[in-house]
């Protein structure tokens, strides 16, 4: 394996202010020196938490990233960049947020349900950046993780496509269910907006809502949850405008109910969901 090359990748991803970072073999980040080892050191300054860290070496996992040239060519570096296998970046440090898509399904999902983005493809999937930065999160669906703040991703070329702001519908995958909206109503909601859809063709919504069927569908575990986000994505696309009819959330709630959700629960998540998008009086 040519190890310069992956200097050479850093300094230029440095150059046009994406922080990179070196990875050892399991495309992992180097581990801490024995002066920082199980953080002693109280971190880097950058990191949550951290303390007066000035080490030198490659730490702290996706904190060593740093766009300083002087770092990164230091001889403090210099043996690892020599052990190096593959060059990640700090998303957020460059102001980016990475959807990342690990199966054919997830890409499937991403392409009805997340705005038309920059794309880098991956060994099992894709990559979508979207400009901006948000809280990083894993398994925020089947195959999906979102990599920002304090997160690393493999570096694997700029990609192909245009790269659009950070949308809500991806700001929406990391939220939790709210708890404190409750209802007792129990027939399926009328659609919240009233404009005409602004979304490509009416195949746009139907693949949509298939695919939000199918990742309701698909749900092994956290049920609730998933129903949840569902539902906040279908909404954050098409929520505002008049493109929801009663049959189509009639169909996720029947997906929903055939996984056990009661009529109640998602009414609930429905609610919940029209309340964080500051849909409820639309």
């Amino acid at each position: 394996m040519n190890r310069p090359a992956h200097l050479r990748t850093a300094l230029e991803l440095a150059a046009a202010g994406v922080p990179p970072l070196p990875l050892r073999v399991g495309k992992l980040p180097f581990g801490n020196c024995r002066a920082c080892a199980k953080n002693a050191c109280g971190g880097r300054p950058n990191m949550k938490n951290a303390g007066p860290c000035r080490c030198p070496g490659v730490c702290h996992g996706w904190a060593a990233a740093t766009t300083d040239p002087r770092t990164l060519t230091s001889p403090a570096w210099a043996t690892v960049w020599r052990q190096a296998v593959a060059v990640a970046y700090h998303p957020g440090g460059a102001g980016l947020t990475v959807v990342d898509l690990d199966s054919a399904a997830a890409i499937g999902w991403a392409r009805a349900s997340l705005p038309a983005t920059r794309i880098v493809p991956t060994t099992r999937g894709e990559h979508w950046l979207y400009q901006g930065v948000m809280q990083s999160a894993n398994a925020v669906g089947p195959g999906v993780d979102v990599k920002s703040s304090m997160q690393y991703a493999r570096w694997l070329g700029p990609g192909t496509g245009t790269m659009t702001a950070l949308p809500d519908v991806v700001r929406a995958l990391i939220v939790k269910v709210p708890t404190a909206v409750r209802t007792t109503v129990v027939t399926v909601p009328a659609p919240a907006g009233g404009g005409e859809c602004p979304h490509r063709t009416p195949t746009y919504l139907d693949r949509g809502i298939a695919m939000a069927e199918q990742r309701i569908t698909e749900a092994r575990e956290a049920v609730h949850v998933t129903v949840y986000r569902t539902f906040l994505a279908v909404l954050s696309t098409h929520g505002r405008c008049g493109c929801l009819t009663e049959a189509h959330t009639a169909r996720l709630f029947t997906a929903a109910q055939a996984k056990g959700e009661s009529p109640r629960h998602c009414t609930d998540a429905w609610t919940n969901a029209l309340t964080t998008l500051g849909l409820s009086h639309v």
